[in-house]
């Protein structure tokens, strides 16, 4: 790795963070800048797919409010990482930090602090985290996925650049497929996920709200449910006795081929759902995951609700009946559902990653003459 041309990635704990993060190290890649990625241990086991030169495992952990051994088992843990992030920032000196939110990005985006390189945090959600709330007032530059963000500081807002959420090059494919207008009588596409935390409400709740609809609805329906798998035989019994045409798995590696493919979403409210929605441009039903301290996917979820994309439902209100009739007012009037599309669209920022690149490439000091790289055909 050419160390003049390397940025540091920091990113773990989960996909969510890790999807900006390759879709930042794509961008980079076309301007010609090596990517090498810093993340925790949970993270590594699935981020070998990771466009990255290099990777490195940095001891992180989460502080818990909880137990008081746990916390101070945790602070050892991130001293750790802290100590083995300066090495390594010391050793390589890569020419920017860019770290993604949660715990993990702590130790390498704080190590980045304390040796002089110079380091950006990207705030994907409508709220700050605690991780990032920590880091603010240290690092170079702040970018943001959402034009407001609740919980910047004075100083943070002062080197704050809103560059939305980059999404990954899958999403942008899908992109590209245009939203389907459901006819009237004609069999609607639902989509539902809610991510590891948040299947089971949805195994919960959705099928029996498909139960509560009469049956000439039901026979209109075509569902995709993530379940978790010790709930999928449970729900596709359901399903199959009430003859509904559907597809339940634990996980679907082509979520976003799906997304595009939906009419209709019912989903969590994490901010790459937010922002992935937004970009592929589907209406949806969003139910925050209930008791965050940041209450970050409620924040998210309400910037689509705001513009008419989604209807937001708390956790406590999402249940069987009041779902039952969502969904029974969209079968009934569909044209609803385009109008939320369009307007789910609206929101979309499909260069997100380039704007987060061109910010990489002003902090870092990169050439100007760095352009994008393009394919050319002969």
């Amino acid at each position: 790795m050419n160390r003049d041309r390397f940025v540091l990635l920091a990113a773990g704990g989960t996909g969510g963070h890790l999807f900006p993060a390759e879709a930042l190290a794509a961008a980079l890649g076309r301007h010609g800048i090596a990517v090498a990625l810093a993340t925790d241990e949970r993270a590594a086991a699935y981020a070998h797919h990771f466009p990255a030169a290099e990777r490195f495992v940095i001891p992180s952990a989460t502080p818990s409010r909880r137990s008081p051994l746990a916390a101070a088992q945790s602070f050892v843990t991130l001293a750790r990482g802290i100590w083995r992030a300066r090495s390594l920032m010391r050793e390589r000196r890569p020419a920017v930090v860019v770290g993604f939110g949660g715990y993990p990005t702590v130790p390498p985006v704080l190590a980045a602090t304390m040796v002089g390189v110079p380091s950006i945090i990207h705030e994907q959600n409508a709220v700050v985290g605690r991780a990032n709330r920590f880091l603010m007032s240290r690092v170079t530059a702040i970018a943001t996925g959402f034009v407001e963000v609740r919980g910047l500081s004075e100083v943070a807002r002062g080197k704050t650049t809103h560059t939305g959420n980059p999404v990954r090059p899958s999403v942008l494919k899908a992109a590209a497929v245009p939203f389907r207008p459901l006819a009237r009588g004609e069999r609607l596409s639902l989509l539902v996920f809610g991510g590891s935390q948040g299947a089971r409400v949805m195994s919960d709740v959705v099928p029996v709200a498909i139960e509560q609809l009469d049956e000439m609805r039901r026979a209109r329906l075509h569902i995709v449910q993530q379940a978790r798998p010790e709930d999928l035989e449970r729900v596709r019994s359901i399903y199959a006795r009430l003859g509904v045409s559907c597809e339940v798995e634990p996980f679907f590696n082509d979520l976003p081929r799906r997304m595009a493919a939906a009419q209709l979403v019912v989903s969590r409210a994490g901010a790459s759902t937010v922002a992935e929605l937004s970009v592929i441009g589907r209406p949806s039903i969003l139910v925050p995951l209930p008791g965050a301290l940041d209450q970050d996917q409620a924040a998210n979820a309400a910037s689509l609700g705001a513009i008419g994309a989604a209807v937001v439902i708390s956790q406590t209100d999402f249940t069987p009946a009041r779902l039952a009739a969502e969904i029974a007012a969209r079968l009934d009037a569909p044209e609803a559902l385009t109008r939320a599309a369009e307007a789910a669209k609206s929101a979309g920022i499909t260069d997100a990653a380039e704007r987060l690149a061109a910010l990489v490439i002003r902090i870092g000091k990169f050439a100007q003459q760095e352009a994008p790289q393009t394919e050319t055909t002969t």
